[in-house]
């Protein structure tokens, strides 16, 4: 059977799984409801299968439509991810990087790092994508991303680019007795709830070192992936955690420097080593190293 169907068919089935209403979907697409309608029948009639169930709320995708949508998205992606790295190769300052980066970097590093590349290269397109250290490395192996912020440094096939060290600071709520301490130690926290993130994050493989190495084993009480919600139920009287200096005191905590040998965490741009950057990405980290280290 000859093929006839184009991107565009392919967007308007997107359009339709997103919205579930035929003249919703029409709208998105700048196109009529009765074109659309067409569209669709024609699609249903050159795949020979029923997509999509009508009813008086709107049209749903079945189990044959929900298998031709994530083929078209999967299709659709490929060649949105292809144009965008031919016009990388065209015009590096014009071109889009796919950017990872760890939650905690939200509101510091990465805005810090996005101005700076918007003043050297204002035309380069930066994809952001926030996720966690387990989530990155798949996301560089795949090529969903080409750089990452991340730490610690990852073992393995990537080039590092170490750009800030953040000192830790056992973080207390309001009145606790460890406030009037200018200073803290790892057993401090020993008898004490502890908030932290939970195993696998690289946060949490730097916290249960220093824990080793000093002896101590804490008495984790809650888990959870955000740095700045552990500070949070901190301040709410939840417990105590080990958080980076700059994490300290937004909900009222009390940070006290930590007396540790290793007390800190470094942060760096990542990236595959074993294949080359494209010329969009090679243009991002040159002025990221140009521009580092960021105090």
């Amino acid at each position: 059977m000859l093929r006839v169907m184009q991107l565009e068919d392919l967007r308007a089935l997107l359009a339709l799984g997103d919205h579930q209403h035929v003249t919703e979907a029409a709208a998105a697409l700048g196109t009529t409801q009765p074109s659309l309608s067409r569209l669709l029948a024609r699609v249903e009639a050159e795949l020979g299968a029923r997509l999509f169930e009508r009813d008086a709320r709107g049209v749903h995708p079945n189990p044959l439509g929900e298998l031709t949508l994530t083929a078209a998205r999967d299709l659709v992606g490929r060649y949105d991810r292809l144009c965008r790295d031919l016009a990388g190769l065209l015009d590096p300052d014009s071109g889009t990087v796919r950017l990872a980066f760890l939650d905690s970097m939200a509101t510091s590093l990465v805005p810090r790092i996005l101005h700076d590349v918007r003043e050297r290269a204002p035309r380069l397109r930066v994809e952001l994508r926030q996720e966690p250290g387990h989530v990155i490395l798949p996301d560089l192996e795949s090529g969903a991303a080409e750089l990452a912020l991340i730490s610690p440094q990852p073992r393995g096939p990537y080039g590092w680019l170490p750009l800030q060290k953040q000192k830790l600071a056992l973080i207390v709520p309001p009145g606790h007795r460890l406030v009037p301490r200018r200073r803290a130690r790892l057993a401090d926290a020993a008898g004490e709830d502890f908030v932290t993130v939970p195993p696998g994050f690289g946060f949490r493989v730097l916290i249960d070192g220093l824990f080793a190495a000093a002896g101590v084993t804490p008495r984790i009480a809650l888990e959870i992936g955000d740095l700045a919600t552990i500070e949070g139920l901190v301040g709410a009287g939840l417990g105590v955690a080990l958080v980076p200096e700059s994490f300290a005191g937004a909900t009222g905590t009390v940070g006290l420097p930590l007396a540790a040998p290793g007390a800190e965490r470094v942060v760096g741009l990542t990236w595959r080593a074993d294949r080359p950057p494209g010329p969009a990405a090679a243009r991002f980290r040159a002025i990221v190293e140009a521009s580092a280290p960021y105090t």
